[in-house]
Parts: structure tokens; sequence; C-alpha cells
């Protein structure tokens, strides 16, 4: 019975997820989107897959 519950509790999973995408993770980011320099934290690549965009979010802020 334990088992079977125990399943049915790992098959549900988490409904929404924890951190949502639309809040800023860091006080950094945060401080960013308030001063406009905000970065994307994904974008899609011309396969259509979505990952970080590395050069934009490397590069110094003076050079926005």
């Amino acid at each position: 019975m334990a088992l079977i519950l125990a399943a049915g509790f790992a098959a549900g999973g988490c409904q929404k997820p924890l951190f949502p995408e639309e809040l800023p993770r860091t006080q950094f980011e945060r401080y960013q989107t308030l001063r406009g320099k905000y970065r994307r934290s994904k974008e899609e690549n011309a396969y259509g897959a979505r990952q970080p965009p590395l050069r934009e979010r490397l590069a110094p802020l003076e050079q926005q």
C-alpha cells in the first residue's frame, strides 16, 4: 500500500514551477531590471531550441 502511495505522489509531481520564469532570480537581476539593463536568460537558436545567450550575458554592462 505504501509503495502505491509513493508511486502516486511521484507520478503527480509539482504542479507549478518552484521559480517562475518571469520573477528575478537574484538581487542583481532585479537591480538590472529596475535600471533598464536587463539581459534575457534564454533565447531561441537557429533550430528553435531555447538556450542561454552567453555572449550577451557575459559582456560588460557598459557595452549595452
